[in-house]
């Protein structure tokens, strides 16, 4: 039997799902839809030509001119180049606003990782306070632990640097690599002199001081002096074979570099 108010129903929910979809993929829609535009201006703008040249010529004509001023020249042409013109601002629009939306989402990432953070501080400044500072520094032993027994080292994946021949393990990049407690020491010292200074210093800067390879988006993951100084904390494990290893902790996690404009 035909139900009208299933049909209704149905029709609503595929309508609110569009809307979604749409909204949610809005800047990847508007960065298509402009760069077609571009597409379809110069196609417009090429097509135009041969008629614009006709009405110079036919101006110059009329006018009895051999040449035309470039006044002259664009009242005569601006007809046949119109179409061009308007399909190269809808385009230019799309792209500004999918650039826009990006902007936006972005700006409220950072607030809503900003947001986290202060909330993951004020809850581990509470933990401190109820478990005690030994208390709070054993769960955080027992957390790398863990992370040690599901992520093992494997020979083959450990980096070898200048640094030491300590095992030491970075929970950021879930890698191994050799290294010392007093290098690590040194390259804290000399990011929190580039903080004082610089008052932003990226994860990359204090990686390239390990001597470890990274990519890009670690340049615009740092600290910002205003949040205080890096203060790394060791935690001393040991991996399955029963090797002594390192595990590095930052008291002040790295975060967005943009948080560091708001």
């Amino acid at each position: 039997m035909f139900n009208l108010r299933v049909v209704n129903n149905n029709i609503n929910r595929f309508g609110r799902s569009m809307s979604r979809s749409l909204k949610k993929h809005s800047p990847e829609i508007l960065t298509g839809l402009g760069l077609a535009g571009m597409v379809i201006t110069v196609v417009l703008a090429v097509k135009a030509t041969p008629e614009a040249e006709k009405e110079i010529e036919k101006v110059k004509k009329e006018e009895e001119k051999e040449t035309l001023t470039k006044t002259e020249t664009v009242k005569a042409v601006w007809k046949c180049y119109a179409p061009a013109a308007a399909s190269g601002l809808v385009s230019a629009a799309c792209i500004i606003g999918a650039s826009s939306i990006h902007m936006k989402r972005n700006a409220a990432l950072a607030t809503a990782y900003g947001m986290t953070q202060t909330a993951f501080k004020e809850y581990k400044e509470k933990v401190i306070e109820t478990v005690g500072e030994k208390k709070e520094q054993s769960i955080r032993d027992e957390v790398d632990k863990e992370r040690i027994k599901k992520n093992p080292p494997k020979k083959e994946d450990i980096i070898i640097t200048d640094k030491g021949d300590t095992l030491c393990y970075d929970p950021a990049l879930e890698r191994y690599f050799k290294s010392s407690a007093d290098a690590i020491r040194k390259a804290e010292q000399y990011i929190n002199r580039r903080l004082r200074d610089e008052l932003y210093v990226s994860l990359g800067d204090f990686y390239d001081e390990l001597g470890l390879k990274h990519g890009s988006i670690y340049e615009d993951i740092g600290w910002n002096v205003d949040w205080g100084w890096v203060d790394i904390r060791f935690s001393s494990q040991l991996t399955p074979d029963g090797t002594p290893c390192l595990v590095i902790n930052y008291d002040i996690e790295p975060r967005s570099g943009y948080e560091t404009l708001r």
